[in-house]
């Protein structure tokens, strides 16, 4: 904690600084940098609030102790005592809060997100399942006062999906749905079963932030671009305009088709963004099989073939095989419920970083 608390009397000046910059009428004028200021003083903010309230308990105790040893007896020394008790039992919760808001950010957390639900082993159950799935996170992001906006899909006869993909807007979409990457695997008696058997499928969900042009640069000369005439539903336009766009990322293979757009400038911006964000991942992908490998553990990172959550219709039940928590209120999940899986992981994820923190300064 001493460590903590070092680093924290460093982060003081520069909030002390920025809250000086804030008031000077050469970045007042400045929007850009003025906004850049303002959000790294918010950020700074909650740390410095609870630092201060730690070091004001501190302070107190230490104040009250000298009129104990003074007074020696007296209400005072009653009435130090018992402000001494409550203080010092707050200390562990405001050093466990800082700890808390000390932990390393993920920089990705505040931005929006583009979704890919596809439907893997299973065959139509499998689309039906990646339909619901669907359906499951729009009405989480209906909750959170999120928007949700389809950009590519390719839905299957039986009124499920092979694969869509959606894009998430909204208050730190990636912070709660970056724990949704992995395999999620259903079991429950298909409506095609005449037998009552019940069946196992899967869908797997990819998470990726979405990315700005100042993210990521990606050379034109990398990219190769292929038109060609949309399929499916749409009438004459789209079966007489080259209006389809595919989208090769020839370094790593990655690719991207678009034709839900009505023109061929909309195909592209919408296969653009995918892209981006694609790329951006597979890159970013690599960084956190490095990382880790060096923890016994890693929540939400791991490979999108892993297993992580099943979803149990006949006993009515989901369980999150990472943190081997379960829960008998499938129905309700699946009715845009989440916040007690994602509360669960992000504490869980929070805990393993802090275990980390302590050792670092043990």
């Amino acid at each position: 904690m001493d460590k903590i608390m070092s680093q924290l009397e460093g982060l003081v000046g520069r909030y002390e600084e920025l809250q000086e910059m804030m008031a000077d009428p050469e970045v007042i004028n400045d929007t850009k940098r003025y906004m850049e200021i303002s959000k790294e003083e918010a950020d700074l903010r909650p740390v410095i609030q609870k630092y201060r309230k730690y070091q004001a308990n501190r302070k107190e105790i230490k104040d009250n102790e000298e009129i104990i040893s003074t007074e020696k007896t007296g209400d005072l020394v009653e009435m130090a005592k018992a402000e001494n008790a409550e203080l010092e039992a707050e200390l562990p919760e405001l050093e466990n809060d800082i700890k808390l808001l000390m932990l390393p950010k993920d920089p990705n957390d505040d931005k929006d997100i583009i979704m890919e639900i596809r439907g893997a082993a299973g065959g139509d159950e499998a689309s039906l399942f990646a339909g619901d799935l669907l359906r499951m996170y729009e009405k989480y992001a209906e909750r959170q006062g999120w928007q949700v906006s389809i950009i590519d899909s390719e839905p299957t006869e039986v009124g499920g999906y092979k694969r869509v993909a959606i894009m998430i807007t909204g208050d730190k979409v990636y912070s709660k749905l970056k724990y949704e990457n992995g395999a999620h695997r259903v079991q429950r008696v298909p409506v095609t079963e005449s037998q009552g058997r019940v069946h196992t499928s899967t869908a797997t969900v990819a998470v990726m932030p979405e990315y700005q042009k100042v993210d990521i640069d990606i050379d034109p000369k990398d990219i190769r671009v292929d038109v060609y005439r949309s399929s499916g539903a749409g009438g004459q336009h789209i079966n007489k305009t080259s209006s389809a766009v595919r989208m090769t990322h020839l370094p790593t293979g990655i690719v991207v088709a678009m034709q839900d757009q009505r023109s061929q400038q909309q195909n592209r911006q919408k296969a653009m963004e995918i892209l981006q964000s694609r790329v951006y991942d597979y890159y970013e992908s690599q960084h956190r099989d490095k990382y880790d490998a060096k923890r016994k553990n890693a929540v939400g990172t791991g490979d999108r073939s892993e297993r992580i959550r099943t979803y149990n219709y006949p006993q009515n039940r989901v369980t999150d095989h990472r943190i081997g928590l379960t829960l008998n209120k499938l129905d309700r999940i699946m009715n845009g419920e989440l916040d007690e899986i994602i509360s669960a992981l992000i504490l869980h994820y929070q805990t393993q970083q802090l275990e980390e923190m302590d050792d670092e300064n043990a």
